[in-house]
């Protein structure tokens, strides 16, 4: 009989099964006092690993002299993660880094006198957010941000990256992301952007980057996300990207972004969200995906008029939270109370109710990431793998989505049971799923956007 053929990619999966094996074969054979050790988040030397990379990088992240906005990005958004925060003079420094990567016309460039960038724009403006004070959020040029937005939209309804840069589905979230939050999103920037993204759903069910490419953890994430900000992901064959999603979720615990590739802990996040976010979608998940019982949550209403008498709880709230943080008569807001308008899509979805019960294992994905992807001081891909501040980032958002994936509601802890291992040592903070950003951190940025 013909023996059977070994590809590169089976012998390279085996090894890490292998690997999570032995790891997971020992944690499980040791006592359970000695587990609670190993499960825990190593907060403090995580957070050195952090602060020491904000303040200096040595010479071989010279090949990421485009991306530092992004190194700002990951490594602040860590911090705040943990409840941390950063000394006065770092945050001076990083806030005047970020200034001088703003260009004159608009957006932001990888470093200063840089060509601005989609990518780098998000990373620089979630930065912003996530440090947080007024001071900070001023110094952010809305008015010529918009412009560059408008520059980098494209005639197929989709973005570029950059002046003649690629049109992708990363191009299309990053910019709609930074509109949303900053409020300056509306129908001119939204125009075709669904048409676009739907063009890019696979047969797979997942979203690729662009029209005929491979479905990709990444790019369904910003796909998705960018069609629930601008109020169009009912258009989307939700079932093929729940049934792609679910089987993302390898047999080690965690996430890979592609069919029959290798697990990753930075798909905690990616895939992760996905997953997250499709359990808020109340009227489309009940309506299109014809949800059975056993997967609505004790919470949800069966009757479509239950459903949708929490929606429009939903957006009376939203209304009303406008007209809180701004004055009445302030201009644009005479008419808040009427409907959700397109700029408050983030805040009206993170509080809604979960539509159902989580689509992925959160505690075997909470398992993987603290146990193969934790090292001392940051996170890894997988065993193996070097620690780095994009993994380190990734992973931990990962860790947020799966310890808040049973939640209700915004604003409220997980109970103990929902955190794997020690619950005062592991819990991290909550992030909203849309952007990235850390929930507080999203609704003061909310509050003063929205009375600009």
């Amino acid at each position: 009989m013909e023996s059977r053929r070994v590809t590169k990619t089976l012998a390279d999966q085996w090894m890490v099964e292998r690997q999570v094996r032995e790891i997971y074969d020992y944690f499980y054979s040791i006592p359970p006092n000695s587990q609670s050790v190993i499960l825990e988040l190593q907060r403090d030397k995580h957070f050195d690993y952090l602060t020491r990379g904000l303040r200096k990088l040595g010479p071989s992240f010279s090949v990421l002299d485009s991306n530092r906005p992004w190194l700002c990005y990951w490594i602040l958004h860590s911090i705040v993660l943990f409840g941390e925060s950063i000394d006065a003079k770092l945050e001076t420094d990083a806030i005047d880094f970020l200034t001088r990567c703003q260009d004159k016309d608009g957006g932001y460039g990888g470093g200063p006198g840089q060509m601005p960038h989609l990518a780098t724009s998000y990373a620089a403006v979630n930065s912003l957010i996530t440090l947080g004070s007024p001071r900070v959020l001023s110094s952010i040029n809305r008015e010529k941000l918009y412009t560059f937005l408008l520059r980098m939209k494209d005639t197929s309804g989709g973005f570029r990256m950059h002046d003649g840069g690629e049109l992708d589905v990363r191009a299309c979230y990053t910019a709609i992301s930074v509109a949303s939050i900053l409020n300056i999103v509306d129908d001119e920037l939204i125009h075709g952007v669904g048409n676009f993204i739907l063009s890019c759903q696979t047969y797979e069910g997942g979203i690729a980057g662009e029209p005929g490419a491979e479905a990709h953890g990444g790019y369904t994430f910003c796909g998705l996300a960018a069609m629930i900000l601008i109020n169009e992901v009912n258009r989307l064959d939700l079932p093929r990207l729940i049934d792609w999603v679910v089987f993302r979720q390898g047999v080690e615990g965690g996430f890979q972004g592609r069919t029959n590739k290798l697990v990753d802990g930075c798909y905690s996040f990616w895939q992760g969200a996905v997953a997250f976010l499709i359990q808020r979608l109340n009227l489309v998940a009940h309506g299109q995906l014809g949800l059975s019982n056993d997967l609505s949550t004790e919470s949800a209403d069966d009757s479509s008029e239950s459903e949708l008498s929490d929606e429009e709880e939903h957006l009376e709230g939203t209304s009303s939270h406008v007209q809180e943080t701004c004055p009445l008569g302030q201009e644009g807001q005479e008419n808040a109370s009427d409907t959700t308008k397109i700029e408050d899509t983030g805040y009206e979805f993170i509080n809604r109710p979960i539509a159902m019960q989580p689509l992925f294992d959160s505690m075997y994905l909470q398992q993987y990431v603290l146990l193969c992807s934790q090292v001392d001081g940051g996170f890894r891909d997988k065993p193996g793998k070097g620690r780095d501040h994009y993994h380190t980032c990734y992973c931990l958002s990962g860790l947020s989505i799966a310890q808040y994936s049973w939640t209700d509601e915004a604003d409220s802890p997980p109970l103990p049971r929902d955190v794997f291992g020690p619950y005062s040592r592991n819990l991290l903070e909550q992030i909203h799923p849309l952007f990235n950003v850390e929930l507080d951190r999203y609704y003061e940025a909310r509050k003063f956007f929205s009375c600009l």
